[in-house]
């Protein structure tokens, strides 16, 4: 957060154009969230508390080293020259985690200056930083990256961040920060934070994914720009993707606008809520929510959600040090089933990995040179079956309390779905002489089609699987090569190229071949601009974020599905993106 943005000398304005990745506007102050995410209190400390600060400072550099040596053993799964580079690396972190000056500097500025442990590292580390910085010299410039990841690591484990990285921020906060993790937007209370913002990140990313999940308006993808002070005032539309700091009165007025003529509009979506998701002609389409956390099923269900069409798991595994036991999950997944009140929920295998990265499976997780294509979903799941067992019993107890699926991610061949129904049985007898309730029968196993590879095999995945479940965010993100978390190629990300569409197709038709239900799940799901389409392509099941329930369904009750269907075959034979796009318009504007 380093650029000069332009500011109207008029009106003393700064706007910062980004990405709008959540709708909505807010109103409130700035909250700064550093880059590592950390908010370090700084506050002085009595001599009878000095003792105490330094033994939470070693405790703290104690811990840091112990995860920095188990990444090390890690180390050996990797191949010999990246091995020894990671090796060289943490070696280096391990010794500044020893009596060096990072350490010793952080102790003396507790006793001398009377510091808390957090506050006297982090300013240690700016000023090493800050000296190795102004020699302007690139070696030294990479050892400042190399203290300032170890000081990082050990104020996380000061302040159990980014546990309370929000903990802190008064009511009515709008974040601002270089980058906004999904643990981070995990963590976050929708009463305190009115709005979120990002030098970092794009529309498809799980960060954007969860703050529509949460109705929190968020825009990503900032650049870099200049930190305003604590408690600025702003303005953020995440509809248009601008931040505006110190806003002048009549812009104010303008925004004040906007924002009730979108509560008016909410209230009118409400009434549908009662009303059926059918076509004008009388085709009718389930909607069911795309699920982060448990305590969204009661969005999910005040917005009238036939079930739960995707629960995420993976976000259970963040925010801590150690994995979830199996108590703790089916207390989570017991939860979301019951506030269904008997509607289905469909609860996904952990998909972590990428950009989803979890602390407690640091020991499961060796560094990857592309993560979205390393080991991560069904492939650590398989290659750690005491983690998918312990999970599989969560999701079958939870199952006792109402009706649940299973949906295994990045599944890519048909032997995978084998190995897991038969791990599933293995789990069921062992639940069974523990004389736990759990589901009987056993829940129906689906798969996620978002492997370019999965779409093509479709045929034979509909002869093992129950269900398919569309995932179009990372299926685009595969077929085009666009990594769908970078600003700087989100823009390519389309989801109406011919490849992407003619894959989906291949996994409906199979699924509709097999008489097993498929659904679309991926963000175009929640996306009226995209419903006329998916239902003419014969998808009935449509699941998305809670907040885009009733937008989804008033176009359903606008479409007639055989002139949908007529330009779903006309965009199948069509060759272009433009083109696509072009027929789609026509059809929004013709129904």
């Amino acid at each position: 957060m380093s650029a000069k943005v332009p500011s109207d000398a008029r009106t003393g304005e700064t706007i910062l154009q980004g990405i709008g990745v959540s709708p909505g506007v807010a109103f409130g102050r700035i909250t700064l969230i550093d880059a590592a995410g950390y908010g370090v209190s700084d506050h002085t400390i009595g001599a009878d508390g000095v003792a105490q600060e330094i033994e939470k400072l070693d405790k703290a550099v104690r811990k840091s080293r112990r995860q920095i040596l188990a990444l090390k053993r890690i180390r050996g799964r990797l191949p010999d020259a990246a091995a020894a580079e990671l090796g060289d690396i943490l070696e280096a972190h391990v010794q500044m985690l020893g009596d060096s000056r990072l350490v010793r500097g952080a102790r003396k500025r507790i006793q001398d200056e009377g510091r808390n442990a957090a506050a006297a590292m982090k300013a240690e580390c700016d000023a090493i930083v800050t000296g190795f910085q102004a020699m302007d010299n690139r070696y030294l410039a990479a050892r400042a990256d190399d203290v300032r990841e170890v000081a990082y690591r050990v104020l996380r484990n000061l302040t159990d961040a980014p546990k309370n990285a929000f903990a802190g921020a008064p009511e009515g906060s709008v974040v601002l920060s270089e980058s906004i993790s999904p643990a981070d937007t995990a963590m976050m209370d929708p009463a305190r934070i009115n709005g979120f913002a990002a030098s970092q990140g794009g529309a498809q990313s799980h960060t954007a994914i969860l703050a529509r999940s949460l109705g929190i308006p968020a825009v990503l993808g900032l650049g870099a720009f200049h930190a305003p002070p604590p408690g600025t005032e702003v303005i953020l539309d995440g509809t248009e993707g601008v931040v505006i700091l110190r806003p002048a009165p009549a812009t104010e007025a303008r925004y004040r606008d906007k924002h009730a003529k979108q509560v008016r509009d909410q209230r009118r979506l409400e009434a549908l809520i009662d009303e059926p998701a059918a076509t004008r002609d009388g085709v009718t389409v389930r909607l069911e929510a795309n699920l982060e956390l448990p305590r969204e099923a009661e969005i999910a269900s005040r917005n009238g959600a036939d079930g739960v069409g995707l629960f995420r798991t993976e976000f259970m595994f963040m925010n801590r040090d150690t994995p979830p036991d199996e108590d703790d999950q089916y207390k989570a997944l017991a939860e979301v089933v019951r506030a269904m009140k008997g509607r289905p929920v469909t609860i996904r295998t952990m998909d972590v990995g990428g950009e989803k990265l979890a602390y407690a499976l640091g020991d499961d997780l060796a560094p990857s040179p592309n993560p979205a294509l390393g080991l991560r979903a069904i492939r650590l799941s398989l290659k750690r079956p005491k983690l998918l067992e312990t999970q599989l019993c969560a999701i079958l107890r939870a199952g006792a309390h109402g009706p649940v699926r299973i949906l295994l991610p990045m599944i890519a061949t048909a032997g995978e779905v084998r190995q897991v129904r038969e791990i599933l049985g293995r789990v069921a007898k062992r639940l069974r002489r523990r004389g736990v309730d759990f589901a009987d029968p056993l829940p129906p196993l689906g798969v996620m089609i978002e492997v370019p590879g999965a779409a093509i095999a479709a045929d034979s995945l509909a002869q093992v699987a129950d269900f398919f479940a569309i995932g179009t965010n990372d299926l685009t993100q595969y077929t085009l090569a666009i990594d769908r978390t970078d600003e700087q190629v989100a823009h390519l990300y389309n989801p109406l190229h011919p490849a992407v569409l003619r894959l989906m197709d291949f996994a409906v038709q199979a699924a509709l071949r097999a008489r097993i239900p498929v659904s679309v799940c991926g963000e175009i799901a929640g996306d009226p601009r995209f419903t006329a389409l998916l239902v003419g392509l014969g998808i009935r099941d449509l699941s998305m974020a809670s907040t885009s329930l009733l937008r989804v369904k008033q176009r359903i009750r606008q479409i007639e599905f055989t002139a949908a269907a007529n330009r779903a075959r006309m965009v199948m034979e069509s060759h272009d993106s433009g083109r696509i796009r072009m027929l789609l318009d026509d059809l929004n504007g013709l129904n």
